[in-house]
This record gives C-alpha cells, sequence and structure tokens, in this order.
C-alpha cells in the first residue's frame, strides 16, 4: 500500500497560518527572513529528516512543498539535504490557498487512485520514531473490519515528547497529546479523493473512526523561535535537559543526535 506523507516548507499559503500578515509579500517576508530560514534549516536537517532516513520501512514518499518564490540558494539548500533520499521530491507552488494546493499535491502523487493508500503530515521541526511507517501498516492490518467499512480511518500514535533544542542540547517533556500532526496518519480508500488534508489535525475524529496507539513515545514536537501555534499566548511546557540514558533513547528512537544538535545550534 503506498504510503504518502507532506512536508510544507515555509510555503506561503493564503491562509493556513495562525499569525496573521496583511499581504501576501508580506508574509513572504516574514517566511523567507534569513533568520527565521537559518533556524528551519537546521531543524529540518537536524530533527525532521533523520528520522525518516532511519525508518525501518523505506517504502513511503515524502512531497516537501515550498513557494516557487522561495529564493535559489535557498531551494538548492533544501535540495543538497535531502540529495541522499530518494523517497523525497520537493515540489513548488505558487501561493494559493493552503488546503486547496496541499489536497491537490496528495491526490497528484498517488500513483493508482483507485487503489488504498496511507498518509500522513509531517513538519519541518518535528521527528517521528523510526519506526513510524512499519507500525502505521501494522496498524491498518490489524483493523480490517475498520478499514472494509470505512472510507477514512484515523491512527493516532498521541503518546511522545515536547523538547527545546539549543547548544546545551535537548530538553524534552513526555506528553500525551491526541491528535497532533507529529504520528498520525490516515488510510484513504480506493477512489476515495479526500486526504488528511481535508482535516485540521485536532478535528479528525469527527469525521472518521480513529484508532489510538498509546504504547511507545512515537513524535517529538520542537518549541522553538517560530512555531506558528506558539506565536501568540500560549501555556509553557516546562522541560528538562535529556540525561544520558534518555539522550541515547532519542537517537534509537528518533535518530536526534544530541551532539550534532549541539554543534549545529551553538552560536545561534
Amino acid at each position: 500500500m503506498q504510503v504518502i506523507g507532506l512536508c510544507r516548507f515555509s510555503y506561503p499559503a493564503i491562509g493556513g497560518f495562525q499569525v496573521e500578515h496583511g499581504s501576501i509579500e508580506e508574509r513572504i517576508r516574514y517566511l523567507y527572513a534569513e533568520e527565521r530560514l537559518e533556524e528551519r534549516f537546521r531543524l529540518m536537517e537536524h530533527i525532521a529528516l533523520p528520522c525518516l532516513r532511519e525508518q525501518t520501512d523505506q517504502e513511503f514518499e515524502l512531497i516537501i512543498v515550498v513557494g516557487d518564490s522561495l529564493p535559489q540558494q535557498h531551494r538548492d539548500r533544501l535540495q543538497d539535504m535531502t540529495s541522499d533520499m530518494p523517497q523525497v521530491r520537493i515540489h513548488s507552488e505558487p501561493p494559493r490557498k493552503q488546503r486547496e494546493v496541499m489536497k491537490e499535491v496528495l491526490n497528484k502523487a498517488r500513483r493508482d487512485p483507485s487503489q488504498p493508500c496511507l498518509q500522513f503530515r509531517h513538519d519541518d521541526d518535528d521527528a517521528i520514531s523510526v519506526d513510524f511507517v512499519e507500525r502505521l501498516r501494522e496498524a491498518v492490518r490489524d483493523c480490517p473490519g475498520l478499514i472494509t467499512k470505512n472510507k477514512t480511518v484515523g491512527f493516532d500514535f498521541n503518546k511522545g515528547y515536547v523538547a527545546e533544542v539549543d547548544h546545551s542540547g535537548i530538553a524534552a517533556a513526555e506528553i500525551h497529546r491526541p491528535y497532533y500532526v507529529a504520528s498520525l496518519g490516515m488510510y484513504v480508500e480506493g477512489g476515495c479523493r479526500q486526504t488528511i488534508m481535508n482535516f485540521a489535525h485536532e478535528k479528525i475524529p469527527r469525521f472518521m473512526p480513529t484508532v489510538t496507539i498509546c504504547d511507545e513515545p512515537m513524535f517529538v514536537r520542537t518549541h522553538n523561535s517560530y512555531n506558528d501555534s506558539r506565536q501568540k499566548r500560549v501555556k509553557p511546557v516546562p522541560v528538562t535537559l535529556l540525561s544520558a540514558e534518555l539522550s541515547g533513547e532519542f537517537e534509537a528512537r528518533f535518530a536526534m543526535n544530541e551532539d550534532r544538535i549541539k554543534a549545529a545550534f551553538s552560536g545561534f
């Protein structure tokens, strides 16, 4: 069964942001500001991509959506960063309504729309467990009745961590958070044109049956300077630096290497 992931990398959508801008030009200036993009690249390189490289099931695709106005040097940097990942395809779009674009991208990525597929979203500053794709397939096999009776089914791995990264390393707190973007997957029946981007992630259980799996930590959600959801007043999550044991677990489960993260964010 085809598995398709979708990642938006500073795509200047019309809508789709909690931080509002007066015009699309203003949004582009905000998204492409050098300091912001530098942080996004470091997070992408050291948080979002390593866990995909190390997936125990390599049979998946990841479409990274960027704006067609992304400066060439940044497009080249992203291309270089993913050149060793045959699963990755970078796709550029002009500014359009976010959900309209993403639904179209996902449906065009289906090799055979008459066959079912699995879909997931992947933010450029989050990590998923290295066995996420494998376990998503396994969860679908475990639920033949739901799959037979429904066009779409959600699969929510809702145990993970909130983390902050800087020159000191990784500080984190374990959390239980239903229907986060990270480690949330969706089954889509053959012939159905609905996608995981038809729905706000936290509202998925309003529209389809969902399966909750909470046995192991399956995601790392980073809090950083430019989280769209954290630009407004939100309750902080206290985090503590990882112990040596937990640092090893982060590397094993999420391919997050603390020494490389320290080096990447030193002086930033």
